[in-house]
């Protein structure tokens, strides 16, 4: 009886080995590709934190630059160093200007005070002997129009009246106070008392106060204003 199964040709050693060797080569390149492809994406990965890291520094780096750029020490030097100097200055003219002017004044002040006191008695005393005299260098300490008025009526009604009546009055100027006082002009409160007798009659004092402006003419101080208060 004949077998008809159909036997398989068995593989030889040698094919066998064979078909193991390219399996394991296959399998080698296999795992080389993809042990490659894997490296080259870590590769991928690493040179992009590489660089988000160098983007960063970059960053840091401008912003230090700009940081150094400005140069407040240089700021300080070439901007506020001058202009605080220039305020300074300013503060110093102003100062010794302002102490200047507060010395002006208050020398105003004294001198006027005193020729205010002088001249108020010379303008309010006379004799009947020398009244043209007494009245007329009265007249030289006066300036602008009051010169002109106490000119007026020490022609008209002063001097006449002295000569005829034997009118004498004397004036003394107890106390004087400054209302305002500038270097070229300055307002006086004079008190004044005058003594007046006529003839051979017995002397009547008044009290009363007078201000007196005065304006500084020259080097002197005229009086320009005498109005009883």
């Amino acid at each position: 009886m004949t077998d008809k199964t159909t036997s398989k040709p068995r593989k030889t050693d040698e094919e066998t080995s064979a078909v193991t060797v390219e399996s394991d080569d296959l399998t080698h390149e296999i795992t080389e590709s993809g042990g490659q492809e894997g490296t080259e994406a870590d590769i991928d990965v690493a040179d992009a934190a590489e660089a988000a890291d160098e983007d960063e520094d970059a960053v840091e780096l401008a912003e230090a630059e700009v940081k150094r750029g400005i140069n407040w020490s240089r700021v300080l030097a070439f901007v506020l160093l001058p202009a605080l100097a220039l305020l300074l200055g300013a503060a110093a003219a102003f100062l010794k200007w302002q102490d200047a002017s507060v010395r002006e004044s208050d020398a105003a002040r004294i001198e006027s005070l005193q020729v205010a006191k002088d001249s108020t008695i010379k303008l309010l005393s006379y004799k009947p002997d020398t009244v043209e005299q007494d009245l007329g260098s009265a007249r030289d300490l006066l300036a602008g129009q009051f010169r002109d008025s106490y000119t007026q009526l020490t022609d008209d009604v002063v001097i006449p009246g002295a000569k005829q009546k034997r009118i004498a009055a004397i004036a003394n100027v107890p106390a004087v106070a400054s209302v305002s006082a500038k270097p070229d002009h300055a307002v006086v409160l004079v008190f004044v008392n005058q003594t007046v007798t006529v003839g051979d009659g017995a002397p009547t004092s008044t009290a009363s106060s007078v201000q007196v402006t005065m304006d500084k003419v020259g080097d002197r101080w005229l009086i320009s204003g005498f109005d009883p208060i």
